[in-house]
Parts: structure tokens; sequence; C-alpha cells
């Protein structure tokens, strides 16, 4: 089995034992955009109560008119206010500013999108690919510090840089459902989760087919 199959082979294997994962997504997509700004730097819970304090304005209009004051207080709860208050109006106002509309990027090459995205202030290498994955429905792998343990643990390297592993994953994502290429990342947090609870965990199994 070449190394791409065996990386396929690990991540089918978490999806066969954990299952479909139903909480990555909101019915309001703006709703799942600004967690993605909330949770940086900061826990479930705490992203969550910001968010739930955003609720009744979770829409372009509203958030475009809030002045800063008012947000900041909003969002409070998930730490770094100041500073997540300026990404969240940066990311509007980069929205708005191509027409507030996701089909016009539908035109858009990932990794051009991708660009684009790492350009808006306080969108990291991650939280790009986190974006491109939730939002814009592209299928890219997501590096995260849970999906660069697990596979240096069952030795296929060791990778220390986000941009790294996923220049090495991008291949295995090009020909899986998008649906899939989704749950491969949910099941790397949740798979992480639980081995932080038990480091002695053998996950020798999830290289066998």
């Amino acid at each position: 089995m070449n190394i791409n199959k065996q990386k396929v082979q690990v991540l089918n294997n978490l999806v066969e034992l954990y299952g479909y994962q139903d909480w990555w997504e909101d019915d309001n997509r703006l709703a799942d955009w600004l967690s993605m700004i909330l949770i940086q730097r900061t826990t479930e819970k705490n992203a969550n109560q910001a968010l739930a304090n955003l609720a009744p304005y979770l829409d372009l209009d509203s958030l475009t008119k809030m002045d800063m004051a008012q947000l900041e207080e909003l969002i409070y709860p998930a730490g770094f206010y100041k500073q997540k208050s300026l990404y969240i109006k940066a990311l509007i106002d980069w929205f708005v500013g191509h027409g507030a509309s996701l089909d016009k990027f539908r035109s858009y090459a990932t990794e051009d999108l991708r660009k684009e995205l790492l350009g808006i202030k306080g969108v990291g290498e991650e939280t790009a690919d986190a974006m491109l994955l939730y939002i814009f429905e592209r299928n890219v792998f997501i590096a995260d510090l849970y999906a660069r343990r697990l596979f240096t643990r069952l030795g296929f390297g060791e990778f220390k840089t986000y941009e790294q592993m996923r220049e090495e994953f991008m291949p295995i994502t090009e020909n899986v459902p998008h649906k899939l290429c989704k749950e491969w990342h949910s099941v790397i947090d949740v798979h992480g989760k639980h081995f932080g609870k038990d480091k002695s965990m053998n996950e020798s199994w999830l290289l066998e087919s």
C-alpha cells in the first residue's frame, strides 16, 4: 500500500470508529464563519458563549452597522475581544466588498481563494483552511495540532510546521466526497481529545486495512 493510501486508511478507520459528526455546522453560515475567529486561543465553551451573545445580530447588515464597542462587549467571553472584534469587522468588510455572495467565489481556484483569505486580518493558515472547508466547500486538509501529532505518532514523519503537513496531505483530498473530507477533520479532533485523556491508547489498529 502506498503512503497516500495508508493516510486515507487511517482517516477512514477514524470515521468508522467515531461515526459521522453532526456538530460542526450551523444553519446560519455566518455563525459558522465567525466561530472560526472566536475559537482562536480560547475554549469551545467560551467561543460558544460569545456566539450566543451575537445570535440576534448574525446578519451582514447588523454586523456592518454595529460599532466596535458593542461588538467587543458581545464577544468578551471569547477573550482577546479587542483583537477579535477587529478580525470580525475585517472579515465582514472583505465579504461585503466582494459582493456578499458565496456564489461569486465558485470561479476561484482553491489556492487563489486561500491567498485572499490569508490577506484578511486575523486569518491564519488553519483558519483559512477551515473557512475553505466549511464555508466555501473546498476539499482541503486541515493540518492542525491534533493531525500533526497523530500522524507523527503513527510514523508518517515529523510534521514540524502546518504548511509542511498540509502540502503532503492535500493530494489525498482530491478525489473524495466533500462530506468525507469534512469528516476527516472532525474525527481527527475527536480522536485527539480522547488521546489527550488516555495517552496509553493503542493506535496501531488505525494502520490496518
